[in-house]
């Protein structure tokens, strides 16, 4: 069953790279007592995420943060390393948290991964962003139709947070 809007989030651990090597990050840390945009890609570097989705928020970043949103994350059921590479690449390491979810953990908790065996790519989460505040959610937008950023990209987050930063259903 997918997660919806009024449910808390389960308790996972990412993978995050650090200057330290790879570390923890459990769900709680990074969400508990704070509002966060989170966007999930399937895969790092993937057409549809390096080129349109991620592109997106690091764009928006600040407009976003200004709608008293404390971070912004990305997850993809990639490994750590990828991920760091992804966000080397892209300048965004600073900007985003890149949140690996390389055994779909997160993704399956919330109902939201998808399984792309046929195309060679094993378990991977399904596109989409929400809104989380003190680890519940308060918007989800999950894409429809593959290859498609729209519901879930940056300016739909703009959107939903509103001028006074409060996150519509």
């Amino acid at each position: 069953m997918t997660i919806a809007v009024g449910q808390p989030l389960p308790q996972v651990v990412f993978r995050v790279s650090t200057p330290d090597g790879v570390e923890p990050r459990t769900t709680a840390e990074v969400f508990q007592g704070r509002t966060v945009v989170l966007f999930a890609v399937p895969g790092a570097f993937t057409p549809t995420c390096h080129r349109n989705h991620l592109p997106g928020y690091l764009e928006h970043a600040d407009a976003i943060l200004a709608r008293n949103v404390d971070a912004i994350a990305v997850t993809s059921t990639n490994d750590p390393f990828v991920m760091a590479a992804w966000a080397k690449d892209t300048g965004a390491g600073d900007r985003l948290l890149f949140l690996a979810d390389g055994n779909a953990d997160f993704a399956s908790a919330i109902g939201l991964s998808v399984d792309a065996t046929e195309r060679g790519m094993g378990i991977r989460s399904q596109r989409y962003a929400m809104v989380v505040r003190d680890g519940i959610v308060a918007h989800l937008a999950v894409e429809e139709v593959r290859g498609v950023v729209a519901s879930s990209g940056a300016e739909a987050m703009l959107a939903a947070l509103g001028d006074a930063g409060g996150a519509t259903a």
